[in-house]
């Protein structure tokens, strides 16, 4: 897998190039590429390893990070932005500054989540899952309404903008991206061995001397890092991380982390940049890459949703 997406990486930045390898300007178009190419490992690494980190706290394979709203706040923040200020400012909108403000947005409205939900009396994951689902459902409706009276041209830009993609992403974020993304996804591979144990249960786990509760929340933390980097960078990818953790699930027939995580993040960067490569340079459809992702995990989704007992 590793291999193929390599030759699929490698396919995006030189294949079909329309200036000669000998010209000055080959070398500035191969950049541009390298750019999308980070993006996609960026969203590859958030994706993936939040999504199966989600499950084994959650101790359920077919929900995913997205339950909790944070592409639905993300449409909700452009939608207001465009809504309250125009064309123009949403335009502008742009920068390290607001990429931080998205970011640190979706991580405070988590941890208010998490805080409330987990911490009190009678916490637990279920109502935490079921508010998140009612407060992104409130979001997106209300984003809806906003959209619905925005005039023509203000709302095909911002339409744009809220369809994940790899164009979306601007190079001047890649630095503080990659740094919290790393430091986050070191964290969350060093932590293999209690998600391991998470998985079992909170029964099991407490019996096993894992402190439940804590390693949740600290869990959720790094998701929720990981997720709002991603929504933030290049839009929503709602069913992504789900197809590469399920797929994940499928080749690696354990419940050991250690070797999940890597074969996430493998099936993952081969899904996207192959995806990319295919659409982009078979099929010349570059504006429909996130649909068709979306759409195959939508249907795997369904698939594992009416095959509960296989689960």
């Amino acid at each position: 897998m590793i291999v193929l997406g390599l030759l699929s990486s490698y396919g995006l930045m030189v294949y079909n190039n329309p200036v000669p390898i000998d010209s000055p300007s080959f070398i500035p178009v191969v950049k541009r590429r390298m750019v999308a190419l980070i993006a996609m490992i960026i969203a590859v690494i958030c994706q993936s390893l939040a999504t199966v980190a989600f499950q084994s706290v959650t101790n359920n394979r077919v929900i995913t990070p997205s339950l909790l709203g944070f592409e639905a706040l993300y449409s909700t923040i452009h939608t207001s932005a465009m809504f309250f200020f125009g064309a123009g400012i949403f335009i502008s909108f742009t920068g390290t500054g607001p990429f931080l403000i998205q970011v640190a947005v979706m991580v405070l409205m988590c941890l208010i989540l998490y805080g409330w939900l987990l911490s009190g009396k009678y916490g637990n994951l279920q109502l935490m899952l079921l508010v998140g689902i009612i407060i992104g459902t409130g979001l997106r409706s209300l984003s809806t309404f906003m959209r619905k009276l925005l005039e023509p041209s203000e709302f095909d830009i911002l339409q744009a903008k809220l369809f994940g993609s790899v164009n979306n992403a601007d190079p001047e974020y890649f630095p503080i991206a990659i740094t919290l993304v790393v430091i986050t996804a070191i964290l969350l591979l060093a932590n293999s061995k209690n998600l391991n144990v998470m998985s079992l249960g909170k029964d099991i786990a407490t019996s096993l001397g894992v402190n439940h509760k804590f390693h949740v929340i600290y869990t959720l933390v790094l998701v929720s890092i990981l997720m709002s980097i991603s929504t933030a960078l290049i839009g929503p990818l709602t069913f992504f991380g789900f197809l590469v953790a399920t797929l994940s699930y499928i080749l690696v027939p354990t419940f050991d982390h250690r070797y999940i995580f890597p074969m996430a993040l493998a099936s993952g960067f081969l899904i996207l940049t192959g995806a990319y490569f295919v659409m982009y340079h078979v099929f010349n459809a570059q504006g429909v890459v996130s649909v068709i992702i979306e759409i195959v995990g939508g249907v795997t989704f369904l698939v594992l949703i009416l095959r509960k007992k296989a689960l």
